[in-house]
């Protein structure tokens, strides 16, 4: 397993679905991983520490985490079957260490509120192009040519969601 971290989070317009870059900790190789809007809301919410007035769904799992006295040790990327990824989130509690099936997705939100390292197999890593690291320095690439947005621009974006625009995440 190698250590990840997230690197960017942006539009796949040829489907219309977010994908969350993870890049290797000390390396080039990365691993897309295709998500839901909800879960990049929230990765992108953390990413950028734009606090809500009430907690969201992976906020509310840090709380109960840290409060029935468990510790987050570290997520698994684990494999990807059928175009499906899978992960393990590794918590630590007073009964012990357990291991916990979860989505990628979940993983990665939770892990980024609770400062927990993701890990990813070797195998599932594939090697940047220079072509897409030129992409990545300019804001374009995972999201295939539509810019990505500014922190402050998706922190102001963020700020004014109403529960009645998810779905129409278009900035």
């Amino acid at each position: 397993m190698v250590e990840v971290t997230v690197a960017r989070l942006g539009l796949d317009s040829a489907t219309n679905s977010y994908v969350v870059i993870l890049r290797e900790k000390a390396g080039r190789r990365v691993l897309p991983i295709w998500i839901g809007q909800p879960e990049a809301e929230s990765i992108a919410l953390q990413m950028n520490q734009v606090k809500r007035e009430r907690p969201l769904t992976h906020d509310l799992c840090k709380t109960l985490i840290r409060s029935l006295g468990g510790t987050l040790r570290r997520v698994n990327i684990t494999r990807v079957k059928k175009n499906t990824y899978f992960a393990a989130m590794h918590l630590e509690g007073p009964t012990g260490l357990v291991e916990v099936d979860a989505r990628p997705s979940d993983s990665i939100a939770i892990a980024l509120r609770l400062d927990a390292p993701i890990f990813a197999p070797e195998t599932l890593l594939t090697a940047m192009e220079t072509e897409a690291d030129d992409e990545a320095e300019t804001g374009k690439g995972a999201d295939r040519g539509e810019p990505e947005l500014s922190a402050e621009q998706l922190k102001a974006y963020l700020e004014n969601l109403r529960p009645e625009d998810f779905g129409k995440f278009t900035p």
